[in-house]
């Protein structure tokens, strides 16, 4: 602990936050604009990628830069993709129906705090492990082969998954539920890619001290995605359709298993 630079890594917080801060108004801004809050989804990465930037900056001369560019390329490249394809998805469509039942009812303050203020928090507190591991100065160990196949592993479940969900939507012969591809594995490749591309950032970091201590982030976003607001309100409303039901009963949940009869 002693050759953690924790002035530096002090000072680096509250830009880390203001960053954070500056992505949430333009996105206010860009709500207001477009006429929906729902806007917030696709700044959700590039939360992540302006406390990567932060983070890049501000370790420089301190942290080892092996760790440092592997968490920045890796936080870009997830950060932006995902930026991407929610901002490409939702062009020119209205307000998502899940903002709209949460948010009926409710004056400006609710909706700033619940909408943005949490959504920042949660990307800050979820990129704690690029932050700190931004500044740790011992060289990277062997487990980072690990971290980086998790990540791999995850982009692929990810974005594959989100291709494969695209072409069912484009399909005006489409089945009633989509169960095929990564679809007939899992009912969420692109959460569970998620979950495994935070896992392999926590492991490039976990070794090292007090990267250890970010084992929280890993965890809060792989609840959220299991079961917090991730799968459990999507499916919420998924359940109302024909034949999900039956599809849920047949198909893990979160991690790939081979379907149930």
């Amino acid at each position: 602990m002693s050759d953690f630079p924790t002035d530096a890594f002090l000072r680096a917080v509250p830009w880390a936050i203001g960053a954070v801060l500056v992505v949430l108004l333009g996105t206010y801004v860009a709500s207001r604009w477009l006429g929906k809050h729902s806007v917030v989804d696709t700044a959700w990465g590039l939360l992540f990628c302006a406390v990567a930037i932060v983070s890049f900056i501000s370790s420089q001369g301190t942290g080892d830069d092996g760790r440092r560019w592997l968490l920045f390329v890796m936080t870009m490249v997830w950060g932006l993709r995902l930026a991407w394809h929610i901002g490409s998805r939702s062009r020119g469509k209205g307000e998502d129906p899940r903002y709209k039942a949460m948010l009926e009812g409710h004056g400006t303050a609710y909706v700033v705090v619940v909408v943005y203020l949490l959504q920042g928090f949660l990307a800050l507190l979820v990129s704690m492990p690029v932050l700190v591991g931004s500044f740790v100065p011992v060289p990277l160990s062997p487990i980072v082969i690990v971290g980086v196949a998790f990540w791999i592993v995850g982009l692929i479940f990810e974005a594959v998954g989100d291709w494969q969900l695209e072409c069912y939507k484009s399909d005006p012969d489409r089945d009633q539920v989509l169960d095929t591809g990564l679809w007939r594995y899992t009912r969420h490749p692109n959460y569970f890619g998620d979950a495994c591309v935070w896992l392999g950032i926590f492991l490039v970091v976990a070794p090292s001290w007090p990267g250890a201590l970010t084992v929280l982030s890993p965890a809060v976003m792989i609840y959220l995605l299991a079961f917090g607001s991730g799968k459990r309100v999507l499916e919420r409303s998924m359940a109302r359709r024909p034949g999900y039901v039956d599809y849920m009963r047949r198909t893990s949940g979160f991690v790939p298993l081979p379907p149930r009869r």
